[in-house]
């Protein structure tokens, strides 16, 4: 149920949020809080003024609370959540359980998994089993007016997600962060390359795929740095063993 129809608003999905212990180190960074309370108020006045905001209230800020900071061993930025409704639900280029055919840029994503790691891949687009394991899927932009792709990504969340990637790269030790295209490698500057794995290549949207981004064997590198740091692997194609 969406917000549009008065079940939650974007406050209470913030306060609700706040309320989350996963939520306890993203929120000691006080840009992070501020951004966020400025956004979530954009977003009710937009569903006021008689838009449609996606994701849910309640789906918002899953990326942080499924992956608190003291987790995070892989960082995947996106840029913001699919204009379709019914498909985003939080976490970078993941889509709700059921959804089919899966956005282009999530088959291209499978497609390269694959053939990285020699694998089938996911049989669902949900993202949540990677969430789980520590991949924080972070758009850099938390909501989409329905329909219209970017309609947000002027909105303070932008401002959120580079205070999420400064407490990474300054509070946690030999992470990976995956880069793809150009919007996420903006955010290079904020990561200390002398302690974190950055793994830059072309966005996986059709668009740009076959630029770079097949080929660029994100999931073995990823993997291989971890193991090299004595942490576990991203089981980044078996979802039953952690369901």
């Amino acid at each position: 149920m969406e917000a549009q129809s008065g079940a939650l608003s974007y406050h209470d999905g913030l306060d609700a949020f706040r309320q989350d212990p996963a939520a306890a180190g993203w929120l000691r960074r006080p840009r992070l809080a501020a951004a966020a309370a400025e956004a979530v108020l954009l977003a009710d006045a937009a569903v006021a003024a008689g838009k449609r905001v996606l994701p849910p209230p309640g789906d918002v800020f899953n990326a942080l609370r499924l992956t608190p900071l003291d987790k995070v061993r892989v960082v995947i930025l996106g840029q913001d959540p699919y204009p379709t409704p019914g498909h985003a639900h939080g976490l970078a280029f993941s889509v709700k359980a059921g959804v089919k055919p899966l956005p282009a840029s999530l088959r291209n994503i499978f497609k390269e998994l694959a053939a990285d790691l020699g694998v089938e891949p996911p049989k669902s687009g949900e993202l949540t089993f990677w969430a789980d394991q520590g991949v924080l899927l972070l758009n850099t932009a938390l909501t989409v007016e329905a329909g219209k792709a970017a309609a947000h990504m002027g909105w303070p969340w932008r401002d959120l997600t580079r205070e999420a990637v400064n407490a990474v790269s300054q509070e946690r030790r030999h992470v990976v962060f995956c880069l793809w295209g150009l919007k996420a490698q903006a955010f290079a500057p904020l990561i200390n390359s002398s302690s974190h794995l950055i793994i830059a290549s072309e966005h996986p949207s059709p668009l740009s795929a076959y630029r770079g981004f097949f080929g660029s064997k994100p999931f073995s590198r990823a993997n291989a740095w971890l193991a090299a740091h004595d942490e576990p692997q991203i089981r980044f194609a078996d979802q039953s063993r952690l369901e």
